[in-house]
This record gives C-alpha cells, sequence and structure tokens, in this order.
C-alpha cells in the first residue's frame, strides 16, 4: 500500500509540478499541441492498461496455489511473458507518468519529471522487489534472475506483452 501511496504522490505531483515548471520554460503551447498530445496520452494509456491487464492475469493464472489475498502470489511465474522479462507489469506501469503527462499537455512533465519518475520507479524495483523476491523464491529466483533479463524489448517479447490474455475463472 505504501508504494501505491508514493506512486500516486509522484503522478499527482509531478502533474502539478509540471504545469509549475511550464509556466517558467515554455511558452503557451498551441490548440493542436494540446490536441496531438491528449490523443498521444490516451493511447499511452491504452497500451499500459493492456499490459498491466495481461501480466496481472498470467500472475493470477500461474502465480497462485492456495487461498490467497488478490494480487499475491506464492509460485514464481516463469511462464507467457514472464519467460521473456522480469518485471513486465513494471513496464507498463512506467507508461503511466509519460502517459499522464501526455493526457495534460505538459511539455515538463514530458521532458523531465516523467522520465525522472521512470528512473526512481527502477531504483524501486533494484532496492525493494527484487530483494524481496530473492527473499520469496530463493535459488529459484536467482537462477531465473540469471536467464532472464529485466526487460525485453524484443519483437517478440512486445508482441507476448501486448497479445490479449484471457482472464481465468
Amino acid at each position: 500500500m505504501f508504494r501505491f501511496i508514493i506512486w500516486i504522490i509522484m503522478i499527482v505531483g509531478g502533474a502539478f509540478l509540471g504545469y509549475y515548471l511550464d509556466s517558467l520554460l515554455f511558452a503557451t503551447p498551441t490548440f493542436y499541441f494540446y490536441i496531438i498530445s491528449i490523443l498521444i496520452g490516451i493511447l499511452i494509456l491504452i497500451v499500459m492498461v493492456r499490459i498491466s491487464r495481461n501480466t496481472g492475469r498470467t500472475l493470477a493464472q500461474y502465480g497462485r496455489k492456495g487461498e490467497l489475498k488478490r494480487m499475491e502470489t506464492n509460485i514464481l511465474v516463469k511462464e507467457g511473458i514472464y519467460a521473456y522479462m522480469r518485471h513486465p507489469m513494471h513496464l507498463g506501469l512506467f507508461l503511466f507518468p509519460l502517459g499522464i503527462a501526455f493526457l495534460i499537455a505538459s511539455p515538463s512533465f514530458i521532458l523531465i519529471i516523467a522520465p525522472i519518475e521512470i528512473i526512481f520507479m527502477l531504483i524501486m524495483i533494484k532496492l525493494f522487489e527484487e530483494p524481496e523476491a530473492i527473499e520469496k523464491f530463493g535459488q529459484d529466483y536467482l537462477n531465473y534472475k540469471k536467464e532472464v533479463p529485466w526487460f525485453c524489448f524484443k519483437r517478440i517479447c512486445l508482441q507476448k506483452l501486448l497479445r490479449k490474455v484471457h482472464k481465468i475463472r
């Protein structure tokens, strides 16, 4: 829950900071900039939702044995997109600040704040997510870590990432 709150603070704070920096650094954008920026933002957010939904469904399908709270796993998932990258859901979530930045048409948020937030999220993965996974899954995760990169941008990876994963019943 703490990470979720930090994430929301980053997005809302980024928006306010973006507007403030825009007033200092940029001339008022044109109407066309707003329209194009909003359309790009919507597209990015659609892709982000698709990636997050697909990876969440993959985790639910392969990562749970027994009765668990929603969003918890107790099996290391190496199927689907997780065979190609260790943090595909985070890849989708990296798009969120960028999508919001385009949606609100803030040049400062797009060019400065969103990239800083993405770097911050990468640091959070390195400092918290990876050690937690090692603690939870032990040697299995260490072996998985040697075999599978954080992210994969090869065509096959991106196709698997965006291919619809059906919800299990």
